[in-house]
Parts: structure tokens; sequence; C-alpha cells
């Protein structure tokens, strides 16, 4: 069974439960998922050993929240080489952090992207069950994406799958 740390920053409650919904599908997916606030990360320590990861930042002003940028700074010397990567937000009109969030770490951290990139919730479908079903499939998604041996030609591409389209995952 694989661990998969989520990590999220949350204003208004939304995007902890988008964070709360993606643990339970990744938990579906028969994989253990552990589940933080930025703010209950305090060495790089608290986020070594796990084989996934998936960060979720909520888009303010077409950027990732203050917060998800520090913990991003503060997990640069984490060994996340190699391990799977995912990303997801929520937002009101432009849904830009969970790319940026994305970027970072496939390009800064050196991560494995998960194919269906960085996944965007509008605001407004978090509470629905088609929201709540949206977030299960990333998770349970991750889990089985994680389970499957990284390739040399993904690791030599830098997964292409998720190269292919620059735009993120999204149910608006």
């Amino acid at each position: 069974m694989a661990k998969v740390l989520i990590v999220y920053f949350s204003l208004t409650g939304r995007t902890q439960r988008m964070a709360e919904y993606i643990a339970e599908g990744v938990r579906f997916g028969a994989d253990q998922a552990v589940v933080k606030k930025t703010s209950e990360i305090q060495t790089v320590d608290d986020v070594n050993g796990y084989e996934g990861y998936i960060f979720g930042s909520p888009t303010y002003h077409q950027d990732m929240a203050g917060p998800v940028k520090t913990f991003l700074f503060q997990v640069r010397e984490a060994d996340l080489k190699g391990r799977l990567a995912g990303a997801f937000g929520s937002y009101t009109h432009s849904g830009d952090a969970p790319a940026m969030v994305f970027d970072t770490m496939r390009y800064v951290y050196k991560m494995r992207p998960f194919y269906l990139g960085p996944f965007n919730l509008l605001e407004a479908k978090v509470g629905t069950q088609e929201g709540m079903r949206a977030c299960h499939d990333y998770g349970r998604t991750f889990a089985e994406k994680l389970a499957e041996p990284w390739t040399e030609e993904e690791e030599d591409a830098g997964s292409e799958e998720a190269a292919d389209d620059p735009t993120p995952w999204a149910l608006t």
C-alpha cells in the first residue's frame, strides 16, 4: 500500500473539502492518504517518506495562495524527485494556481507528473455530488497511476501525457 501526502491551503474551506474528497478517492484506490494543511508542515521531514504528493491551492488574483508559495519554498530540500505529483484547487474565475503548483512540482522538484495534470474545480461545484465525484475520481486515478511503474520513456520525456495539454483537468 502506497502512501500519498495531500497538502493544501484553504481560506474558505472549499479547497480543504477538495483535499478530503481527493484523499477519499486515493483510499478507494487502496492507498493510504495523509491530509495536512500547509501550516502543519514544519520541516522537510514532515514531507519525506511518501510515494505520491498532491498539493492544493485556491486561486487568488490569478495566483496561488501565499501560504502555498511559502510551503513550496520550505520543502524544496525534500526528496521529491521522481515521485508522482498532482495538484488541485478551487476557483471563481481564473483557476491559475493548480497549474502553477503542478509546474513547480514538475520542473523545479523534477517530480513525475500525473497524466491528468492539475485539477481545477469551480468553487460553486465543490459541495455538490458532481464536485465530490470529480475529486474522488482524481484521487482514485492518482492511486491507480501510483501503482504503475514509471517508465524510462516517461522520465526522458518528462511525461509527455501531461505536457501535451497545458490546460488543467477542470470541472466548470
